[in-house]
């Protein structure tokens, strides 16, 4: 029973997150958490770390689907941090800390969601899992560079605090999830791994982002109490900057992919791996920032619910279903 609740927690998700958050609204404003603050780094690390179990670097050496991993990037790395970066500057730009929450929405890409997403839409799953591992590791080593770049004029940016941050959330987790796979497959067996074991990792990524979220919640409960309208700040450009990274995602794939590459790009690009970045926010730059990571898992899984549902108008229907489809006259 326990087993079956953990693999299904990562499908709600759009639920889950905003009972954390206000779960962690009504801790935050009866006790004074700010003592639990020191848990972020190694619950962000725990959190991580399941995602991470069946990572595969080899995946990212492939130059297969090397046309929709192109777009995927350039989309990741140029344009959406550009348009994150204005929306920071025209809606934040005196306030540092939800400047740089924003910024960090469009600077770490792809998630396990971006697997998941395209697997729903029918999309090409293994160019999405690809386009996961090369973003992810682009990402670890051009986040500080480009905090620096883009936040430097904002807030105090210290490049070796934010290189050992994602140091711990990214590449220590990395390495401890290749071992974990690797004595987990040598001891019970690829086929026993892939249906019993596999499974449970992204149900335990969501129990920590949970808990993460709580936290971030938690730890500015009081500042949002004394500033209602601060939630509804934070969400008008977090939902204008989904809708421009669908429409700019959209219009690249279509005009250059074929339907299940494309979606795969649409997914590889737009969905942004908010448990990273979330990490680094809290650690590196405070309660605020992480208020708009944490808002943002609410616009990016409802966005990616409504794509899926117009996959098929936008791109045609699965190419099994045009293969099933009769001829007609």
């Amino acid at each position: 029973m326990g087993i079956r609740i953990l693999t299904s927690l990562p499908k709600r998700l759009v639920f889950l997150i905003p009972a954390s958050m206000l779960l962690g609204l009504g801790a935050g404003l009866v006790w004074d958490m700010s003592p639990l603050k020191v848990l972020v780094l190694p619950i962000t690390m725990l959190m991580v770390y399941p995602m991470l179990v069946n990572f595969r670097i080899g995946q990212a050496l492939s130059m297969r689907d090397w046309r929709a991993v192109g777009i995927a990037m350039a989309l990741n790395f140029i344009a959406l941090p550009l348009v994150a970066w204005g929306l920071a500057r025209t809606f934040f730009g005196g306030e540092p800390g939800l400047f740089v929450g924003l910024l960090l929405v469009g600077l770490i890409p792809t998630s396990g969601m971006t697997i998941s997403w395209t697997g729903f839409a029918q999309g090409n799953v293994a160019a999405a899992v690809r386009m996961t591992v090369v973003g992810l590791l682009v990402a670890a080593l051009l986040a500080p560079l480009y905090l620096l770049i883009l936040a430097g004029a904002v807030v105090d940016v210290d490049v070796l605090d934010i290189g050992r941050t994602v140091l711990l959330v990214v590449f220590v987790p990395m390495v401890a999830g290749v071992l974990t796979r690797y004595s987990l497959v040598r001891r019970y067996g690829q086929p026993h791994y892939k249906r019993h074991i596999a499974p449970l990792f992204p149900g335990l990524s969501t129990v920590g982002v949970m808990a993460i979220v709580f936290l971030a919640i938690g730890l500015k409960a009081r500042m949002i109490a004394a500033d209602p309208a601060l939630l509804l700040r934070v969400a008008v450009p977090l939902v204008v900057f989904y809708m421009v990274a669908f429409a700019l995602a959209t219009l690249a794939s279509r005009a250059a992919l074929s339907r299940n590459d494309a979606l795969a790009a649409v997914f590889g690009s737009v969905m942004r791996n908010l448990s990273v970045a979330l990490g680094i926010a809290i650690a590196s730059f405070g309660p605020e920032a992480a208020l708009v990571l944490a808002a943002a898992y609410i616009v990016q899984v409802q966005g990616a619910a409504w794509y899926v549902r117009f996959a098929d108008r936008l791109f045609g229907p699965a190419v099994e279903q045009l293969e099933a489809a009769p001829v007609s006259a």
